[in-house]
């Protein structure tokens, strides 16, 4: 389970990462080597995410999704120093009970 977990941060952490260099590059006029890196960066997110152990494709994207609800409140408090408030907290708790559900729930 250890290994799971750490693989959900690394992969998320490459998602924003390269799409926020994406962002900067095409957004806010950064230059062509940040959009490069990023492009590079969500590659990587994919070879992370191959690494999952759990057998179903879809199941662990979908899991992921609320690993990268909560990375991305905390990449936003981070980065942008935008506090997250109550509702973002209980929107993202909600969609990580949502994730737990999907890769756990039992099944044949």
């Amino acid at each position: 389970m250890f290994q799971a977990i750490i693989l959900f941060i690394l992969a998320g952490l490459a998602e924003i990462g390269g799409g926020y260099l994406i962002w900067q590059w095409i957004r806010e006029g950064k230059p062509l080597s940040w959009g490069i890196a990023g492009g590079l960066i969500l590659a990587l997110y994919g070879v992370i995410a191959a690494f999952q152990a759990f057998p179903s494709f879809g199941r662990v994207y979908a899991a992921y999704g609320g690993v990268f609800i909560i990375l991305s409140i905390l990449w936003g408090w981070g980065i942008y120093k935008k506090t997250p408030d109550f509702y973002d907290w209980l929107g993202a708790g909600i969609c990580l009970i949502g994730a737990s559900v999907i890769l756990f729930a039992p099944r044949q």
